[in-house]
């Protein structure tokens, strides 16, 4: 798993080609935990996405950078429906 001790909430989270992908919400085990203001549109909107922590790359001063472009890891996104929080 990547070392995720230096990720903050509100960092950017950013893709390989330094597309915004959305924002730090929070770790959750082994995900990264975005915003719901983040969460896209249509069936996207309204509820936490998460990227696997095995994706990032790098962290550097705000941003969180991930290992594959944006549309792939938007493609990929973990969602939870009915989320509560």
């Amino acid at each position: 798993m990547a070392d995720t001790s230096s990720i903050r909430e509100h960092m950017e989270v950013v893709g390989a080609d330094g597309v915004h992908l959305g924002t730090v919400d929070g770790i959750e085990g082994d995900r990264i935990k975005l915003t719901k203001k983040d969460s896209g549109q249509g069936s996207h909107r309204g509820h936490h996405h998460y990227i696997p922590a095995s994706l990032i790359a790098e962290v550097d001063g705000d941003k969180v950078w991930l290992s594959a472009n944006a549309d792939v890891v938007a493609d990929e996104f973990e969602e939870e429906k009915n989320d509560p929080t």
